[in-house]
């Protein structure tokens, strides 16, 4: 119950800030409610991930508060149960959610990842952001595109396009239009219209009934192979080295933190009552801002120097605080 407490509302409001986050692709692009539903689906690996690790430091430690709070821990201590047999009780939780938190960002999230960037670089090319009726024109490849209304089977009316080049001067105006993506080839069909071409030499004019605009867009579309090769790739190199960094060591926390869960949690109540949920906020700081701040100057030595010193200064805390009194 406690954990299921602390989940939910790390997870709603992790699911709100990528909710915010995802609502600015509408400024570019055009989606409906599936579409985001889709992209929220290709993020969830990622808020699980930022989420789990908190949730059970947070949850183990208060869960062990409460039974210190209730004298349940000092039956336990009475009965002849040594400390170490918290330590194992967590060490399985934690060893399963670590293992659960790195196969996320080692397999998961790169798969996620590279989805999510394909479906929106996919929707860019549909051409149906910012084509809409308004004062200001639009650019379709070498054109500018004029839009008079917008109908409501997604076709435009009174539609006028401009073209200029070192020779020659376009001008098309057709009453109806409507764009066809064809993988990736957009093409803009024109119906009922005519156009001018104006050059030095001469003066011309058509009328047409139909008449196709093809804009070549380049959807640029990530290869998936495995995630060894995702990591592994020079693409935003600069970037995956940030992410492997914080993102192991953020798997390994609920690992290499179960002593100081059993240091915060259990406590002699009349002295430590009012300090738990100061020291479960100065450890999370203290432990991601570490991993952030070091890894500027260490890089990758970063992880072994994090983890390992932070397992010993637990440990030394844990022996000073639980061993030596219970």
């Amino acid at each position: 119950m406690i954990f299921l407490s602390m989940f939910m509302p790390l997870f709603a409001i992790a699911s709100v800030i990528f909710m915010i986050k995802l609502a600015t692709y509408t400024a570019i692009i055009q989606l409906s409610l599936w579409d985001m539903t889709k992209l929220y689906i290709f993020v969830l690996p990622e808020i699980l991930f930022y989420t789990l690790p908190i949730t059970f430091f947070i949850a183990a430690a208060l869960s062990l508060f409460k039974l210190s709070t209730d004298n349940e821990m000092v039956v336990l201590f009475a009965l002849g149960i040594h400390p170490k047999f918290i330590i194992k009780t967590l060490f399985k939780p934690a060893l399963l959610l670590t293992l659960l938190l790195s196969f996320n960002f080692l397999v998961l999230f790169p798969y996620s990842t590279t989805l999510s960037s394909n479906f929106v670089s996919y929707k860019k090319s549909e051409a149906k952001f910012n084509l809409s009726a308004s004062e200001f024109g639009h650019s379709f490849g070498n054109w500018l595109l004029y839009i008079g209304k917008d109908n409501e089977n997604e076709t435009y009316s009174d539609v006028i396009l401009f073209n200029k080049n070192k020779k020659e001067e376009i001008i098309i105006s057709a009453k109806r239009a409507e764009i066809i993506n064809d993988g990736g080839i957009l093409r803009l069909k024109l119906i009922d219209g005519e156009g001018y071409g104006y050059s030095k030499e001469e003066f011309s004019q058509i009328d047409f009934e139909t008449m196709f605009i093809n804009d070549t867009m380049k959807t640029d579309l990530a290869t998936y192979r495995s995630p060894l090769e995702y990591w592994l790739s020079d693409d935003r190199k600069e970037s995956k080295t940030h992410m492997m960094i914080t993102d192991t060591l953020l798997s390994l926390f609920p690992l290499i933190s179960i002593f100081l869960v059993a240091s915060i949690g259990v406590v002699h109540v009349r002295h430590q009552k009012g300090r738990i949920y100061l020291y479960l906020f100065l450890a999370v700081l203290l432990y991601y801002g570490t991993t952030l701040g070091l890894q500027k100057v260490l890089i990758y030595y970063t992880i072994p120097v994090v983890a390992i010193t932070w397992l010993v200064v637990t440990y030394i805390i844990y022996k000073k605080t639980v061993v030596s009194r219970f």
